[in-house]
Order: structure tokens, then sequence, then C-alpha cells
């Protein structure tokens, strides 16, 4: 029973030191919270921290990023204000306002997700650095808040770069999701415009670790989320206190290359076998790695080019909340399928740390390629029926 405990826990938070960790992560414990309709728990949009951060993982992710077309700030803020009131009914499974009467004019609401409930919807909204220089708001832009550098390997795309402002919206069902976004975009079509978004999705059964698209647990590393405070929220006494911020990363994976490779080589690839999810040399799934530990002739056990060793041997953590997606066939006619990677941190550091440790040895580069990157600062939390999103910034300027 204590095995199948930690199992629950390690799928509900996800806190590692991993740097591409394909698959999903789970976060935190489950909010006691009211049901909607459908009695299906619904996750407050109030609180200290925005919601879907630390939330229990959902089952569908929609990610869109967005770019500014307009300097205005007191238009931003009003976008803002209304994007929290949208929020507030989306996530309580309701309408972004109720419908009119009068027939002869488009709805309210764009209406798909009327017959379902919330899903455990969260919607967590971030901005970049580009946001700061297009409003001339420079001088209260993070130190920490500077473009991610180009890491060996990168393969970016420049549809999958950039941007202002970024929303991920999760949910168990995929539709809620969309239906969240796309009344967010609609009601702000004047000032923003749409630059790329990712669906993605992840699956369990039970109590068992999620599996990411090359067949492998993920999760199992996970942190039992101690750590949170030091490792995930910003606690400089500053406009993004109990913020944090969001790695977001768009990799390619390149599944029929891995399909033709034999499984004594995709264990290699990540220190740990397939079917159990046990790192070489141990004995149980969720033990803790000893990257010393030697063979029985004094060779090291696992290979100097896994994605195990490699990730884990800076020490430093991240909580991460990633979806596998399948969107089709690319140019090749081979699946364009990967991870969109989402990690939090409270500084943008750590994960560069992390991802420049797996630099040019991961054994994993010979199966996949990062083709998307951005980092955006979340907003703290909505901490009251008064407060909007961004607030703490806008009373700054």
């Amino acid at each position: 029973m204590k095995n199948l405990n930690r199992r629950h826990f390690v799928k509900q938070l996800g806190m590692s030191s991993a740097g591409l960790m394909l698959g999903s992560s789970i976060n935190s414990v489950e909010a006691k919270t009211p049901c909607d309709h459908n009695t299906t728990p619904i996750i407050p949009f109030v609180g200290t921290h925005q919601a879907g951060i630390t939330t229990p993982g959902q089952k569908h992710i929609y990610f869109i990023v967005l770019d500014l077309h307009t300097d205005k700030l007191e238009d931003i803020k009003q976008m803002f204000k209304v994007w929290t009131s949208y929020s507030k009914n989306l996530t309580q499974g309701k309408n972004v306002k109720e419908y009119s009467k009068n027939h002869f004019i488009p709805p309210a609401d764009t209406g798909e997700a009327d017959s379902l409930s919330a899903h455990k919807l969260t919607l967590t909204f971030g901005v970049s650095p580009s946001f700061f220089t297009k409003l001339n708001i420079n001088h209260l832009k993070p130190a920490e808040l500077t473009d991610l550098p180009h890491f060996p390997r990168d393969q970016l795309k420049p549809e999958y770069i950039g941007g202002d402002i970024c929303i991920q919206a999760c949910a168990d069902d995929p539709q809620v999701a969309f239906n969240a976004v796309r009344n967010l975009v609609r009601v702000a079509r004047s000032t923003i415009t749409m630059k790329w978004s990712q669906s993605g999705f992840t699956s369990y059964d039970d109590l068992q670790t999620p599996r990411n698209l090359f067949a492998f647990k993920d999760g199992t590393a996970n942190f039992s989320g101690q750590k949170l405070d030091e490792v995930v929220w910003v606690q400089q006494d500053n406009w993004l206190k109990n913020g944090s911020y969001l790695v977001v990363r768009r990799i390619k994976m390149f599944l029929e290359t891995w399909d033709r490779t034999n499984a004594a080589e995709q264990n290699n690839t990540f220190g740990r076998y397939r079917d159990s999810g046990i790192a070489f040399g141990h004995k149980d799934e969720f033990d803790t790695l000893d990257l010393k530990k030697m063979d029985e002739k004094g060779k090291p056990i696992f290979p100097n080019t896994s994605h195990v060793k490699l990730a884990h041997q800076t020490g430093l953590n991240i909580l991460r909340r990633s979806y596998s997606y399948a969107s089709g066939i690319d140019d090749h006619a081979q699946f364009d399928a990967g991870l969109l990677f989402i990690s939090f941190q409270n500084d943008p550091k750590t994960f560069i740390t992390i991802q420049n440790s797996l630099g040019n040895t991961d054994k994993m580069n010979e199966y996949v390629t990062h083709i998307g990157s951005g980092l955006f600062a979340c907003f703290p939390g909505i901490v009251d029926e008064q407060d909007y999103l961004g607030r703490s910034l806008f009373d700054a300027i």
C-alpha cells in the first residue's frame, strides 16, 4: 500500500530535476471545492496563486501565445479586467456572460461548452519580456525575465518563438479548454492577435504513472511537493510576489526513428527500464536515484549519455506540467507529435542550468528536437472579488 500511495501522490504532484522530461506531470493535492451542476469539481479562480500551476493535473491542455498590437496601457488593463470576469465564470462551468434575448446580435458566448460542466478547468496567464517593451514599462520587467538562450541542438522555428502573452487552459475535457481560450481571444481581438497554439493530452489509469509517447513512464522522479515555496513561487517583494515563471518548449519527437530502436538501446537512452520504470541498478520505480551506483564489475550503472543521469546531476528542481501532443502528419509524411513541455520555477536560471546540463551529450537528442520556446512571468493570483489579473503590475506603473 505504501507504493500505491506514493504512485498516487507522484501522479498528482510534479516536481523534478529532469530537463526534457518527456510526458506529463501532475501537480499538487486535490482542492476541496464545491461542485458544479454536473458534480465535477470546480477549481477556484480566486486565490493567492494562479490555478493551473500546482493544481492537480487535468487530462487536456490548450495553450496559446498572443501578440499585442497596441501600446495603450489602459486598453490592456481593461482587457485583463474582462479576462478576469470571464475566467471566473468559465472555471465555474458558466457562460462568459448571460445570453441576450435579442437574437439579432451575436451570442455573448461561443456556446460549444454549454452542455458541459467545468471539468476542473483552470486558466493561467503570463507575460513575456516583449510585453514590457511594447508597453514602454521596461523599468518594471524583472531582471530574471529575459529571452531564453539558444540551447545545444535547438532548431527553433520562428512561428513557435516570441509572443507577448500566454494562456494555459487545462481541463478534463478538451472542448472545455478550447472553449475557454476561444472566448478569451474573441473578446480581445482589438488588442491582441494569435501567434501559436498547441493542444495536448495525458492519460493514466488508477494509480499508474503516465507514459509518454516513447512508452516510458513519466513522472517517476517527481518530488512530493514540500519544496513548492522555495522552488515555484516568487518571494521577492515586488509585483510578481506569489507568481511564478513559466517555461514552454515545443519538442518534436521522431517516433518513426524511435520505433526502429531496439529495446536495450531505448532503456539506455533513459537509464530506466521501459516496462517497469525502474532505474538501472535500483529495485523500485520510486527509489531515490543513486547516480554513483556501480555494477558488479565496478562500472557505473548509468550510461554517461543517459537522460536520467544528465538531468539529475545538477541537483536542481523545477515543477513541470507537460503534455503530449499529436498534430497530424508533417511535410515528410511522419507523425507530427511530441511534447508540450511546461515547467514552473521561481527563477528561470534553474531551467537554463538543467537544459544546459543535457547539452549535446543527452542520447535523447537522437530522437527529439526543440522547435518552440518561450518564457513568461505568471501573475500572482486574484486575492478577492475586486482584484483582477495583473493588478499588482498595473498599480506599480
